[in-house]
């Protein structure tokens, strides 16, 4: 077991195996089992219990901060806040001065390590405020920090890799943004007099690229043996090489992310919280995949683009597909799941553009025609954003509808098919008219899950560590 004595400076799997990182996995677990929803600790009989955790806590990051110098101001924080909350009688928890104090878009350097506690909940994973702990570490390649210096630029993008983690992150989880950090709304020290209380600005987000290629290489394994799809040689590599695969979710993700701010936006599509019809998100989700794919046939296109890009830059597109027509359909439930329309969507435009093919119980795909019929799917989107500048919401709403029953069926029972939409009435009342599985499952996706979707299942907590 590592201890703090050694004067080489820890790795991440140092830091993973030390007695202090046990430690505050342990307290970690001990004040989970104390908070409820919020993150507060109600009952006063654990308070002497909760205050030992924070102090081995805060005992354990200080001694841990000397291997982790990039982070010492939001380390030196954190022992703060974690003192501070406890002094307080463990009411809600705000965190505030550390959150802003992290700033892992300063260090953005291939294998930066970083130990990260917050109160937080997890993006589908926990929906509680409990005291989470993760390790993990930057993955930043050159060819993606070439790519982002030119033309994707993305400032907040922060690609990681676990080494360990608490109990909310053993789920599907697989981001770390500071919008889950529990964290009180405070005016500036110094802001003019009649401020409003607000949160800190956010100047990053985080994906675990190692989970995301580790559950995309377990799931689409799978379907290809049920499916019997035929894979080009390039392709077959990213079943089989876990590195690979990362660096290709990065290279995506960095243009996915980067795209929901850009284009021909009729509306600001997550910055401004609104309540609307649920394939709408869906829309938006492919569409940003759909960018990421189009601008990698571009890379692979251009003759000045260098050979590890091209190669990841092809890989992308595999990525994209595989993971959208296999994952995605068939991934949580039926109620308003927008990435599975989206999914389905991309599947039916391929089939019924006769790139792909389910013929004698086998799956085949027009690789050669492939890159352009999805990147017409892409242009349609595209035409129906740009389109929708110019309309009220409530149309932009039944044009998208529109587009996707032009190529996925819609429940028989629809109010948009049966054009019953009480259109006088307010934006709200439109969306109570959805259906929470408007677009159901086809017959190949509902034969599919049967087979499929126990492994799908089997993906939470997976890393880029665990057996595939």
């Amino acid at each position: 077991m590592k201890t703090t004595t050694s004067t080489r400076p820890w790795s991440a799997q140092d830091i993973r195996d030390s007695a202090e990182w046990r430690t505050i996995k342990e307290s970690c677990a001990l004040l989970r089992s104390m908070q409820i929803k919020d993150g507060s600790i109600p009952d006063a009989s654990g308070y002497h219990a909760a205050t030992t955790a924070v102090t081995a806590l805060v005992q354990a990051v200080s001694a841990l901060a000397p291997h982790v110098p990039h982070d010492s101001a939001y380390l030196e924080a954190l022992t703060a806040d974690c003192t501070a909350w406890a002094d307080g009688g463990f009411a809600l928890p705000d965190f505030y001065d550390s959150l802003t104090a992290f700033h892992p878009e300063a260090t953005r350097m291939d294998g930066t390590v970083h130990v990260v506690v917050f109160p937080m909940y997890t993006q589908n994973g926990s929906t509680n405020r409990f005291v989470e702990a993760v390790l993990c570490e930057t993955i930043w390649p050159d060819f993606v920090s070439n790519l982002e210096s030119g033309s994707y630029g993305n400032p907040m993008f922060i690609p990681l890799r676990f080494i360990d983690f608490t109990a909310g992150y053993d789920t599907n989880s697989a981001v770390l943004f500071p919008e889950s950090v529990a964290v009180t709304p405070r005016v500036p020290a110094s802001a003019p007099e009649g401020t409003a209380p607000a949160l800190p600005a956010f100047t990053w987000g985080a994906i675990f690229a190692d989970r995301e290629a580790a559950r995309f290489r377990k799931v689409v394994k799978h379907a290809i043996d049920i499916t019997h799809l035929e894979l080009p040689a390039n392709a077959k590599r990213l079943l089989e090489n876990q590195k690979l695969t990362e660096e290709t979710f990065v290279m995506w993700d960095l243009i996915h992310d980067r795209t929901h701010m850009r284009g021909d936006l009729p509306f600001d599509p997550f910055m401004i919280k609104q309540r609307m019809p649920f394939y709408l998100y869906g829309l938006e989700e492919l569409r940003c995949d759909l960018t990421a794919f189009r601008e990698a046939v571009t890379l692979v296109r251009n003759p000045q683009t260098d050979e590890k890009t091209r190669t990841h830059a092809e890989l992308v597109q595999f990525a994209v597909v595989f993971d959208r027509i296999f994952r995605f359909p068939l991934t949580g439930g039926r109620v308003r799941n927008y990435d599975s329309v989206a999914g389905q969507l991309l599947f039916a435009w391929m089939h019924q553009h006769h790139v792909l093919h389910w013929r004698d119980t086998k799956l085949t795909i027009d690789w050669e025609a492939m890159p352009d019929t999805v990147v017409e799917l892409s242009d349609r989107i595209n035409d129906l954003y740009w389109a929708s500048i110019d309309r009220p919401k409530i149309v932009h709403w039944i044009a998208a509808h529109e587009l996707i029953s032009d190529v996925l069926a819609p429940h028989p029972a629809s109010r948009f098919l049966a054009k019953a939409l009480p259109l006088e009435g307010t934006p709200g009342d439109i969306t109570d008219q959805v259906m929470d599985d408007e677009f159901p499952l086809s017959m190949f996706y509902e034969a599919l899950a049967k087979k499929l979707g126990p492994t799908i299942e089997q993906t939470a907590g997976i890393t880029g560590t665990s057996g595939i």
